[in-house]
Protein backbone atom coordinates (compact mmCIF):
# COMPACT_ATOMS: atom_id res chain seq x y z
CA UNK A 1 0.00 0.00 0.00
CA UNK A 2 1.52 3.54 -1.03
CA UNK A 3 1.75 6.35 1.53
CA UNK A 4 -0.58 9.60 0.72
CA UNK A 5 1.06 12.49 0.82
CA UNK A 6 1.45 14.18 3.76
CA UNK A 7 1.94 10.63 6.16
CA UNK A 8 4.73 10.62 8.72
CA UNK A 9 8.22 8.62 8.25
CA UNK A 10 9.71 7.84 11.64
CA UNK A 11 13.59 7.82 11.36
CA UNK A 12 15.35 6.08 14.35
CA UNK A 13 19.07 7.84 14.29
CA UNK A 14 19.70 11.43 14.03
CA UNK A 15 22.81 11.73 12.30
CA UNK A 16 23.28 13.10 8.88
CA UNK A 17 21.81 10.11 6.84
CA UNK A 18 18.57 10.81 8.35
CA UNK A 19 19.02 14.61 7.70
CA UNK A 20 19.39 13.85 3.90
CA UNK A 21 16.65 11.25 3.91
CA UNK A 22 14.30 14.05 5.93
CA UNK A 23 14.79 16.31 3.01
CA UNK A 24 13.94 13.92 0.14
CA UNK A 25 10.93 12.63 2.02
CA UNK A 26 9.88 16.68 1.94
CA UNK A 27 10.33 16.77 -1.79
CA UNK A 28 7.27 14.46 -1.92
CA UNK A 29 5.31 16.07 0.87
CA UNK A 30 5.68 13.64 3.88
CA UNK A 31 7.10 14.49 6.61
CA UNK A 32 9.38 13.02 9.05
CA UNK A 33 10.42 12.10 12.94
CA UNK A 34 13.32 11.55 14.17
CA UNK A 35 13.45 9.46 17.38
CA UNK A 36 17.39 9.18 18.78
CA UNK A 37 19.03 10.67 22.23
CA UNK A 38 20.58 14.33 22.10
CA UNK A 39 20.22 17.91 21.47
CA UNK A 40 20.39 19.47 17.38
CA UNK A 41 21.16 16.62 15.64
CA UNK A 42 21.87 17.09 12.29
CA UNK A 43 18.64 15.06 11.01
CA UNK A 44 16.62 16.95 13.72
CA UNK A 45 17.44 20.55 12.24
CA UNK A 46 15.60 19.56 8.97
CA UNK A 47 12.92 17.44 9.86
CA UNK A 48 8.93 17.92 10.97
CA UNK A 49 9.89 17.18 14.43
CA UNK A 50 12.29 15.15 16.89
CA UNK A 51 11.70 12.97 19.48
CA UNK A 52 14.75 13.05 22.15
CA UNK A 53 14.66 9.49 23.86
CA UNK A 54 17.13 6.78 24.51
CA UNK A 55 16.01 3.85 22.55
CA UNK A 56 15.38 1.74 25.43
CA UNK A 57 12.56 4.21 26.48
CA UNK A 58 9.68 1.94 25.91
CA UNK A 59 7.10 4.59 26.42
CA UNK A 60 8.65 7.28 23.96
CA UNK A 61 8.93 4.30 21.40
CA UNK A 62 5.15 3.27 21.57
CA UNK A 63 4.60 7.22 21.46
CA UNK A 64 6.47 7.49 18.60
CA UNK A 65 4.99 4.69 16.63
CA UNK A 66 1.69 6.17 16.67
CA UNK A 67 3.09 9.25 15.40
CA UNK A 68 4.29 7.43 12.36
CA UNK A 69 2.47 5.38 9.38
CA UNK A 70 5.89 4.05 8.84
CA UNK A 71 9.42 3.40 10.60
CA UNK A 72 12.70 3.41 8.81
CA UNK A 73 16.72 3.77 10.29
CA UNK A 74 19.94 5.26 9.52
CA UNK A 75 21.88 3.89 11.63
CA UNK A 76 22.75 0.12 12.03
CA UNK A 77 23.83 0.57 15.99
CA UNK A 78 19.97 1.11 17.30
CA UNK A 79 18.92 -1.75 19.32
CA UNK A 80 17.13 -4.42 17.51
CA UNK A 81 14.58 -4.20 20.61
CA UNK A 82 13.84 -0.48 20.09
CA UNK A 83 12.54 -1.97 17.12
CA UNK A 84 10.79 -4.85 17.76
CA UNK A 85 8.44 -2.28 20.56
CA UNK A 86 8.01 -0.37 17.17
CA UNK A 87 6.73 -3.21 14.99
CA UNK A 88 4.83 -4.63 18.58
CA UNK A 89 2.73 -1.46 18.50
CA UNK A 90 2.24 -2.04 14.88
CA UNK A 91 4.04 -0.36 12.68
CA UNK A 92 5.94 -1.72 10.13
CA UNK A 93 9.95 -0.85 10.30
CA UNK A 94 11.91 -0.77 7.04
CA UNK A 95 14.05 -3.09 6.79
CA UNK A 96 13.14 -4.84 9.77
CA UNK A 97 14.83 -6.06 13.01
CA UNK A 98 16.36 -9.29 10.39
CA UNK A 99 18.37 -7.11 8.72
CA UNK A 100 19.11 -4.76 11.75
CA UNK A 101 20.20 -7.71 13.79
CA UNK A 102 22.65 -9.69 11.10
CA UNK A 103 23.99 -6.56 10.48
CA UNK A 104 25.15 -5.41 14.04
CA UNK A 105 26.83 -8.80 14.92
CA UNK A 106 30.21 -9.44 12.40
CA UNK A 107 29.74 -12.99 12.89
CA UNK A 108 26.23 -13.34 11.75
CA UNK A 109 26.91 -11.08 8.96
CA UNK A 110 29.84 -13.36 7.77
CA UNK A 111 27.45 -16.10 8.59
CA UNK A 112 24.67 -14.95 6.75
CA UNK A 113 26.91 -13.85 3.84
CA UNK A 114 28.04 -17.25 3.02
CA UNK A 115 24.66 -18.83 3.54
CA UNK A 116 23.30 -16.69 0.47
CA UNK A 117 26.00 -17.54 -1.72
CA UNK A 118 28.45 -14.92 -0.79
CA UNK A 119 32.01 -15.35 -0.31
CA UNK A 120 34.06 -13.94 2.39
CA UNK A 121 37.71 -13.34 3.19
CA UNK A 122 38.16 -15.82 5.67
CA UNK A 123 37.02 -15.20 9.47
CA UNK A 124 37.22 -17.12 12.36
CA UNK A 125 35.05 -16.20 16.05
CA UNK A 126 37.01 -14.99 18.47
CA UNK A 127 35.87 -15.39 22.72
CA UNK A 128 38.70 -15.96 24.30
CA UNK A 129 42.78 -15.24 23.27
CA UNK A 130 43.20 -18.84 22.70
CA UNK A 131 40.62 -18.34 20.38
CA UNK A 132 42.61 -15.67 19.12
CA UNK A 133 45.71 -18.31 19.00
CA UNK A 134 44.11 -20.59 17.06
CA UNK A 135 43.00 -18.15 14.62
CA UNK A 136 45.82 -16.43 13.94
CA UNK A 137 47.73 -19.59 12.95
CA UNK A 138 44.86 -21.07 10.92
CA UNK A 139 44.20 -17.25 8.88
CA UNK A 140 47.39 -15.31 10.07
CA UNK A 141 49.70 -13.60 9.52
CA UNK A 142 48.44 -10.58 7.54
CA UNK A 143 44.98 -10.23 9.29
CA UNK A 144 42.23 -7.88 11.28
CA UNK A 145 40.89 -8.46 14.52
CA UNK A 146 37.94 -6.66 14.71
CA UNK A 147 34.72 -6.86 17.28
CA UNK A 148 32.11 -8.35 16.95
CA UNK A 149 29.53 -5.36 17.43
CA UNK A 150 29.51 -1.45 17.30
CA UNK A 151 32.63 -0.66 15.72
CA UNK A 152 32.66 1.25 12.67
CA UNK A 153 34.96 3.96 10.56
CA UNK A 154 38.12 1.51 11.57
CA UNK A 155 37.09 1.75 15.44
CA UNK A 156 37.23 -1.28 16.83
CA UNK A 157 39.65 -2.96 15.46
CA UNK A 158 43.38 -4.01 15.02
CA UNK A 159 45.53 -5.01 12.33
CA UNK A 160 47.83 -8.09 13.13
CA UNK A 161 50.95 -9.34 11.47
CA UNK A 162 53.69 -11.97 12.24
CA UNK A 163 54.98 -9.26 14.72
CA UNK A 164 52.20 -8.89 16.70
CA UNK A 165 51.37 -9.34 20.67
CA UNK A 166 48.18 -11.33 20.10
CA UNK A 167 47.90 -10.51 23.95
CA UNK A 168 47.91 -7.44 23.49
CA UNK A 169 45.54 -7.12 20.59
CA UNK A 170 43.07 -8.75 22.90
CA UNK A 171 43.75 -6.42 25.53
CA UNK A 172 43.47 -3.38 23.08
CA UNK A 173 39.97 -4.52 21.74
CA UNK A 174 38.73 -4.79 26.14
CA UNK A 175 38.73 -9.10 25.50
CA UNK A 176 34.97 -7.86 23.80
CA UNK A 177 33.55 -10.81 21.15
CA UNK A 178 35.37 -10.17 18.43
CA UNK A 179 35.96 -12.01 14.85
CA UNK A 180 39.11 -12.65 13.01
CA UNK A 181 39.58 -11.62 8.93
CA UNK A 182 42.41 -12.80 6.72
CA UNK A 183 43.67 -9.74 5.25
CA UNK A 184 42.48 -10.01 1.13
CA UNK A 185 45.03 -8.79 -1.23
CA UNK A 186 42.74 -6.56 -3.23
CA UNK A 187 42.85 -4.69 -6.17
CA UNK A 188 39.67 -2.23 -5.44
CA UNK A 189 37.32 -1.45 -3.15
CA UNK A 190 33.79 -1.26 -4.35
CA UNK A 191 30.08 -1.20 -2.79
CA UNK A 192 26.88 -2.01 -4.61
CA UNK A 193 23.99 0.54 -4.01
CA UNK A 194 20.94 -1.47 -4.09
CA UNK A 195 17.28 -0.33 -3.65
CA UNK A 196 14.30 -2.62 -2.80
CA UNK A 197 10.82 -1.57 -3.27
CA UNK A 198 8.12 -3.34 -0.60
CA UNK A 199 6.96 -5.38 -3.55
CA UNK A 200 10.55 -6.91 -4.36
CA UNK A 201 11.38 -4.89 -7.27
CA UNK A 202 15.34 -4.24 -7.21
CA UNK A 203 17.06 -1.12 -8.65
CA UNK A 204 20.96 -1.44 -8.47
CA UNK A 205 23.23 1.92 -8.85
CA UNK A 206 26.42 1.82 -11.19
CA UNK A 207 29.03 0.65 -9.23
CA UNK A 208 31.28 3.17 -7.28
CA UNK A 209 35.11 2.78 -6.51
CA UNK A 210 35.63 3.87 -3.30
CA UNK A 211 39.17 4.58 -1.42
CA UNK A 212 39.82 4.67 2.34
CA UNK A 213 42.15 6.34 4.79
CA UNK A 214 42.63 5.30 8.34
CA UNK A 215 39.19 2.91 7.92
CA UNK A 216 37.07 6.16 6.76
CA UNK A 217 35.87 6.53 3.21
CA UNK A 218 37.61 9.30 1.74
CA UNK A 219 36.65 8.84 -2.06
CA UNK A 220 33.94 7.03 -4.36
CA UNK A 221 34.35 8.11 -7.54
CA UNK A 222 31.69 6.03 -9.94
CA UNK A 223 31.73 3.96 -12.48
CA UNK A 224 34.49 1.99 -11.10
CA UNK A 225 37.29 0.39 -13.16
CA UNK A 226 35.64 -3.30 -13.62
CA UNK A 227 35.06 -5.42 -16.27
CA UNK A 228 31.31 -5.95 -16.76
CA UNK A 229 31.42 -9.41 -15.83
CA UNK A 230 32.79 -8.55 -12.31
CA UNK A 231 30.06 -5.66 -12.42
CA UNK A 232 27.37 -8.08 -12.67
CA UNK A 233 28.80 -10.40 -10.34
CA UNK A 234 28.61 -7.51 -7.84
CA UNK A 235 25.21 -6.74 -8.73
CA UNK A 236 24.18 -10.14 -8.00
CA UNK A 237 25.48 -10.74 -4.82
CA UNK A 238 23.88 -7.48 -3.69
CA UNK A 239 20.42 -8.90 -5.36
CA UNK A 240 20.61 -12.19 -2.97
CA UNK A 241 21.47 -10.30 0.14
CA UNK A 242 18.80 -8.35 -0.37
CA UNK A 243 16.34 -11.06 -1.56
CA UNK A 244 17.38 -13.33 1.28
CA UNK A 245 16.23 -10.40 4.19
CA UNK A 246 13.22 -9.61 2.21
CA UNK A 247 14.82 -6.59 2.46
CA UNK A 248 12.49 -2.96 1.62
CA UNK A 249 14.77 0.53 1.17
CA UNK A 250 18.54 1.15 0.41
CA UNK A 251 21.42 -1.39 1.46
CA UNK A 252 25.08 -1.01 0.62
CA UNK A 253 27.15 -4.35 -0.14
CA UNK A 254 30.91 -3.41 0.54
CA UNK A 255 33.20 -6.18 -1.85
CA UNK A 256 36.61 -6.38 -2.57
CA UNK A 257 37.55 -6.72 -6.67
CA UNK A 258 40.69 -9.40 -6.19
CA UNK A 259 43.41 -9.44 -8.92
CA UNK A 260 42.32 -13.17 -9.36
CA UNK A 261 38.85 -12.75 -10.09
CA UNK A 262 37.56 -13.32 -6.86
CA UNK A 263 34.77 -10.91 -5.51
CA UNK A 264 34.43 -11.31 -1.34
CA UNK A 265 32.10 -9.32 0.61
CA UNK A 266 33.58 -7.56 3.49
CA UNK A 267 30.39 -6.22 5.07
CA UNK A 268 26.79 -4.88 4.42
CA UNK A 269 25.10 -1.80 5.72
CA UNK A 270 21.04 -2.22 6.34
CA UNK A 271 21.08 1.82 5.14
CA UNK A 272 21.87 4.72 2.69
CA UNK A 273 25.81 4.49 2.77
CA UNK A 274 28.54 6.71 2.15
CA UNK A 275 29.51 5.26 -0.83
CA UNK A 276 26.60 6.37 -2.37
CA UNK A 277 26.25 10.61 -1.70
CA UNK A 278 27.00 11.37 -5.20
CA UNK A 279 24.15 9.80 -6.09
CA UNK A 280 21.17 12.70 -5.96
CA UNK A 281 23.77 14.85 -8.36
CA UNK A 282 24.57 11.37 -10.95
CA UNK A 283 21.12 10.07 -10.99
CA UNK A 284 17.50 11.29 -11.71
CA UNK A 285 16.46 9.40 -8.35
CA UNK A 286 19.44 9.16 -5.94
CA UNK A 287 19.60 6.87 -2.61
CA UNK A 288 17.71 9.04 -0.32
CA UNK A 289 14.84 9.48 -2.63
CA UNK A 290 14.77 5.76 -3.39
CA UNK A 291 14.99 4.78 0.17
CA UNK A 292 12.31 7.01 0.71
CA UNK A 293 9.93 5.77 -2.00
CA UNK A 294 10.98 1.77 -1.11
CA UNK A 295 9.69 2.73 2.82
CA UNK A 296 6.32 4.45 1.50
CA UNK A 297 5.34 1.79 -0.90
CA UNK A 298 5.55 3.64 -3.64
CA UNK A 299 7.35 2.83 -6.87
CA UNK A 300 11.09 3.20 -7.48
CA UNK A 301 12.82 6.06 -9.16
CA UNK A 302 15.39 5.82 -12.37
CA UNK A 303 18.57 4.93 -11.16
CA UNK A 304 20.50 5.44 -14.81
CA UNK A 305 23.80 7.16 -14.26
CA UNK A 306 23.68 10.70 -16.35
CA UNK A 307 27.38 11.31 -15.88
CA UNK A 308 30.84 9.85 -14.17
CA UNK A 309 31.20 11.42 -10.73
CA UNK A 310 33.35 11.80 -7.49
CA UNK A 311 32.18 12.34 -4.06
CA UNK A 312 34.56 13.48 -1.68
CA UNK A 313 34.15 12.98 2.41
CA UNK A 314 35.44 17.10 4.36
CA UNK A 315 36.37 14.79 6.93
CA UNK A 316 37.76 16.31 10.29
CA UNK A 317 39.93 19.48 9.53
CA UNK A 318 38.78 19.47 5.53
CA UNK A 319 35.52 21.32 7.22
CA UNK A 320 37.19 24.16 8.32
CA UNK A 321 38.42 24.98 4.71
CA UNK A 322 37.35 28.60 3.54
CA UNK A 323 33.92 28.48 2.76
CA UNK A 324 34.30 30.19 -0.57
CA UNK A 325 36.62 26.90 -1.56
CA UNK A 326 34.41 24.45 -0.38
CA UNK A 327 31.99 26.08 -2.87
CA UNK A 328 34.45 25.75 -5.51
CA UNK A 329 34.99 22.08 -5.77
CA UNK A 330 31.72 20.91 -6.31
CA UNK A 331 28.09 20.30 -5.17
CA UNK A 332 28.45 20.98 -1.65
CA UNK A 333 26.53 19.38 1.39
CA UNK A 334 27.06 20.40 4.85
CA UNK A 335 26.10 17.88 7.79
CA UNK A 336 24.85 20.87 9.68
CA UNK A 337 27.99 19.85 12.49
CA UNK A 338 29.39 22.49 14.44
CA UNK A 339 32.24 20.48 16.64
CA UNK A 340 34.87 19.71 14.43
CA UNK A 341 37.13 16.83 15.43
CA UNK A 342 39.95 14.29 13.94
CA UNK A 343 37.69 11.59 11.85
CA UNK A 344 34.18 12.97 11.95
CA UNK A 345 32.59 13.44 8.86
CA UNK A 346 31.55 16.90 8.37
CA UNK A 347 29.98 17.19 5.01
CA UNK A 348 30.87 16.05 1.29
CA UNK A 349 31.61 17.23 -2.22
CA UNK A 350 29.86 15.93 -5.65
CA UNK A 351 32.20 16.50 -8.60
CA UNK A 352 30.47 15.40 -12.26
CA UNK A 353 32.66 14.39 -14.31
CA UNK A 354 31.25 15.61 -17.41
CA UNK A 355 33.60 14.59 -20.66
CA UNK A 356 34.87 11.80 -19.31
CA UNK A 357 34.94 8.49 -20.41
Amino acid sequence: MMLPVGATIGILGGGQLGRMLSSAAAKFGLKTIIFAPGDDLPAAQVANRHINANYTDTEALEAFANACNVVTLEWENVPVSAVETIEAAGVAVRPGAKALSVAQDRVAEKTFLEACGIACAPWRAVDTLDDLQSAFTAIGPDCILKTRRDGYDGKGQVRLNAESDLASAWTELQEAPAILEGFVPFDLEVSVIIARANGGEIAPYPIPENQHSGGILRRSRVPAAIPEETAEQAISMAKSLADQLDYVGVLALELFVCGDGRVLANEFAPRVHNSGHWTPEACLAGQFENHIRAVAGWPLGPIDLLYPAEMDNLIGDDAATPLETLLEQGSLTLYGKTDIRPGRKMGHVVRLLIGTP
